[in-house]
């Protein structure tokens, strides 16, 4: 049968019409022929077969009179010698389309660079939705639907549920099968998920602010109803829990086997940086929810309607859904580009053909199972497939290393505005800003520069795993930093008396002589700010008698605080709402640390994934994403949270009273936050650092004698098997 010759660009075979391998067979002397263009009508062979391309074979430059891409010198000729082999790409359509309508003007986003961009662009809709919108909106859902927290945390945890359950299925049958339908379909899926979160707001009746009487003064209603008839709009619970149910389903196939269609399609040195622009935009999804969620929640929930209460107000509903609805359209939209892409992209099978295999060598040999072409197209494959995953000790250590990394980002995303917020005396809002000014650089750099320096340094799979451990060890070092903190702003009855002396005990005193006629009650916690520079817990429990407004700010103003000294005058003081300002020297000693940290922990992301690509066979490689993913979840994602949570609660010193039950925490002891966050990080990083170390002691390269070609780099920046065969044209510019 003839050969097809290279007449590829560096990611793409370029013919201008289907070619036909159903003519008879050629004589011997006729396989290093060159192949004209053939139009093909009858049943066709596989249009790359299994034969050898003879040495000096020259690519023509009238194959494609219509290329999809003008090849330069350097790829209009191309020597290859003995012993390169073919692929069989099974007679599967190339070009870039749905069905049979593939225009030409498609076919230059049929790329490498043009899927990066469309999945980009499908990353970070999935951040700015999953991990933007939904933990900006929680609280605004919470007051408009009558929700209680651990029905809020349901609906967030439905999204790891939905994943975890799906990832099996998903990356096992995904893997084999054609990925960018796969990828397609989730988006549908996840946009579907989207719209059927905000449907809420449109089933509902108008949102009611019910006006309540001032309290908070002395003097005031102190009256607050402590039970309520149980809202039929909780109901809607399920259907957020369904939404968010959709959003894992579809954002499944994104990480997994968007990235192995990425490492597919690509040069194996390219693949890092390929992956890290990758989770790079899946990183700056949630800062844009962030932003863009916030603005949306300084409109009035119900839009066009004039309402006399302020955003800072407790009773305030913004429009929540606003974001659902561009993010469900735009995740509509972007799933027709995607499944128009073909099963592999055009040229992409010299990249497979030349990848050197890596994959940890298993004593019994069982790892060569996986080589087998027909290996995990059928159910009965599955058992067999997750053994052979079980039996690499490399994969197994890089998942549980994993999963340490995850605990610890899962934790900090979710504590460490309240870190800040706690140790600088900061508003939620501010806390959440400084925290996104933290978290996107180092975040962002950080996963973008840990590809850039696999590929830079051209390493193999032993040398990424001690790349992240470098990584691990260097962030490991820095969380030293939490041995400092900042001390607590002064509160009259928690950290202090109101005549400035310590607590007896460590027991909370809110009430004084200078209150006691106030009558204030502990469920109307609203600090306030002393002009004397100490906290109190509200306008009554300082004693404030009569509030009006600074015309030059609009802020309130507490007058006649009989809690409050003056600096100079004698007489009540006054107080303004929030918070005392804190004046902590080491704040830019912890934010630089704590960037550091950041910095170290995302750089070790890219090149964990590389590795985890590495260690197995490519065709398990999809598979094996799918459950190093539930690892992940499972050990990190999910508990994370939880474990770091329970620790930062230990250093609680003000909890809220619901009516005589124990609500959230009000007011945390800065040293003894920085000391259960120091030995959280601690634990994580020492088992990150352990696990690492094991995955590089047991990883067992295959032979060199064994390796195929490949137009990989090793380590010290030479082809591997330069004596055995020439280079490929070079990759494309990055």
């Amino acid at each position: 049968m003839a050969m097809p010759q290279n007449s590829t660009r560096e990611n793409g075979f370029c013919f201008t019409q289907p070619l036909d391998f159903s003519c008879p067979s050629p004589r011997p002397g006729e396989a290093g022929r060159t192949l004209g263009a053939v139009s093909g009508r009858d049943g066709c062979s596989t249009p790359l077969s299994n034969g050898i391309a003879p040495s000096g074979a020259t690519s023509p430059s009238d194959s494609c009179a219509e290329p999809l891409c003008t090849p330069t010198p350097a790829e209009e000729e191309t020597p290859f010698e003995e012993g390169i082999k073919y692929v069989s790409a099974e007679g599967e359509e190339l070009a870039c389309g749905w069905g049979g309508f593939t225009p030409g003007c498609l076919q230059l986003c049929n790329t490498s660079k043009g899927v990066l961009f469309f999945l980009c662009v499908a990353s970070f809709l999935q951040g700015m939705t999953v991990n933007g919108f939904i933990n900006t909106v929680i609280t605004s859902i919470e007051r408009r639907f009558d929700l209680r927290s651990y029905q809020s945390g349901l609906i967030a945890s439905s999204y790891d549920i939905a994943a975890c359950v799906c990832l099996t299925f998903v990356s096992y049958f995904g893997g084999n099968g054609h990925k960018p339908r796969w990828l397609g379909w989730g988006m549908l899926v996840m946009g579907l998920g989207s719209l059927l979160f905000a449907l809420p707001h449109f089933t509902t009746g108008r949102y009611e602010a019910r006006s309540a009487a001032e309290v908070g003064i002395c003097g005031g209603n102190q009256s607050l109803p402590c039970s309520q008839a149980a809202s039929s709009l909780s109901g809607y619970r399920f259907v957020f829990m369904l939404g968010q149910f959709l959003h894992g389903m579809g954002a499944t196939p994104l990480y997994t086997l968007g990235v192995t269609y990425l490492d597919e399609n690509v040069k194996t040195n390219y693949s890092p940086v390929y992956i890290a622009v990758f989770y790079t935009a899946a990183i700056l999804g949630p800062a844009a929810g962030y932003l863009v969620g916030g603005m949306f929640l300084n409109i009035y929930t119900e839009i066009g309607r004039e309402i006399d209460i302020a955003p800072e107000n407790t009773l305030w509903v913004g429009a929540w859904w606003i974001g659902f609805l561009g993010a469900g359209a735009a995740s509509l939209l972007i799933s027709i580009p995607i499944l128009g892409y073909p099963q592999r992209l055009p040229g992409s099978q010299r990249y497979i053909v030349m990848r050197v295999s890596e994959a940890h060598q298993l004593k019994d040999g069982s790892h060569k199972k996986a080589s087998d072409p027909n290996f995990g197209k059928t159910v009965k494959d599955l058992p067999r497939s997750v053994l052979l995953l079980l039996k690499n000790p490399t994969f197994i250590f890089l998942c549980l290393a994993g999963a340490t990394e995850a605990t610890l980002i899962a934790g900090m995303s979710t504590f460490g505005p309240k870190f800040l917020e706690s140790q600088f005396s900061l508003s939620a809002s501010e806390a959440a800003t400084f925290f996104g000014y933290l978290v996107v650089p180092a975040g962002g750099g950080g996963t973008f520069l840990g590809g850039f320096l696999v590929n830079k340094f051209k390493l193999r799979c032993s040398g990424i795993i001690k790349l992240c451990l470098l990584c691990t060890v260097s962030s490991l070092l820095a969380i030293f930093i939490f041995f400092i903190h900042c001390p607590n702003m002064p509160m009259a009855g928690v950290t202090q008396m109101y005549n400035g002396s310590a607590l007896p005990g460590g027991h909370l005193n809110l009430t004084a002589a200078c209150n006691a006629q106030c009558g204030c009650l502990q469920e109307t916690y609203s600090p306030v700010c002393g002009s004397d520079g100490i906290m109190y817990y509200s306008p009554c429990h300082a004693g404030c008698k009569r509030v009006s407004e600074n015309l030059r700010n609009g802020k309130k103003v507490y007058h006649e605080c009989s809690c409050v000294d003056r600096a100079l005058l004698p007489g009540p003081g006054n107080a303004e709402p929030g918070k005392c300002t804190s004046s902590c020297a080491k704040r830019p000693l912890l934010l630089c640390f704590m960037f550091v940290v950041i910095l170290f922990t995302f750089l070790s992301s890219i090149p964990a994934l590389t590795a985890t690509l590495r260690c197995v066979s490519d065709r398990q490689r999809s598979f094996a994403l799918g459950i190093q993913w539930i690892v992940v979840r499972t050990l990190g994602g999910i508990p994370g949270p939880i474990a770091f949570g329970s620790m930062i609660d230990k250093s609680c010193l003000l909890w809220q009273d619901q009516c005589g039950e124990q609500g959230s925490c009000y007011v945390y002891q800065n040293s003894a936050m920085s000391r259960y966050t120091l030995v959280a990080g601690l634990v994580y990083k020492v088992l990150g650092t352990t696990f690492f170390i094991v995955a590089c002691l047991l990883y067992k390269p295959p032979p060199p004698e064994s390796a195929p070609g490949s137009s990989d780099a090793s380590e010290n920046g030479t082809s591997d098997l330069q004596e055995h065969k020439p280079s490929l044209p070079a990759e494309e510019d990055i």
